[in-house]
């Protein structure tokens, strides 16, 4: 499985971005996609996590300003963030596993597959 984010930018406290996350190589029907983020120097933070069946976790001290989503269409991953706080400035990979438990959102941080992340700049 191959995963490239984009969409990572430098904004202001208050401002908004959605991240996307190109997959490919999928195989099977039966999967979980989703997100993290690292600060360096800190431990990874599981953000979010979607299942084939579209239900969505989100970490504990994140719900309400994020949401992950997934076009099957064009099988891109999305997380959109909005507002944006100076803390969530951070690297966001996103990653994938095929039959992998989903939930909760920290799930994620044991995903086979991730990219090599996009980078996330939120000033005050």
């Amino acid at each position: 499985v191959q995963l490239v984010e984009s969409g990572g930018a430098s904004v202001q406290a208050g401002g908004s971005l959605r991240l996307s996350c190109q997959i490919s190589g999928l195989k099977y029907n039966f999967y979980c996609l989703g997100w993290f983020r690292q600060v360096e120097g800190k431990e990874r933070e599981g953000v979010a996590t979607i299942d084939s069946d579209g239900h969505a976790s989100y970490g504990d001290s994140l719900y309400g300003r994020f949401t992950i989503s997934h076009d099957n269409a064009t099988n891109t991953l999305y997380l959109q963030i909005v507002p944006l706080k100076p803390d969530d400035s951070a690297v966001y990979h996103c990653a994938a596993d095929e039959f992998q438990i989903c939930h909760p959102a920290e799930a994620v941080l044991e995903f086979d597959a991730w990219g090599l992340g996009t980078q996330v700049t939120v000033s005050s």
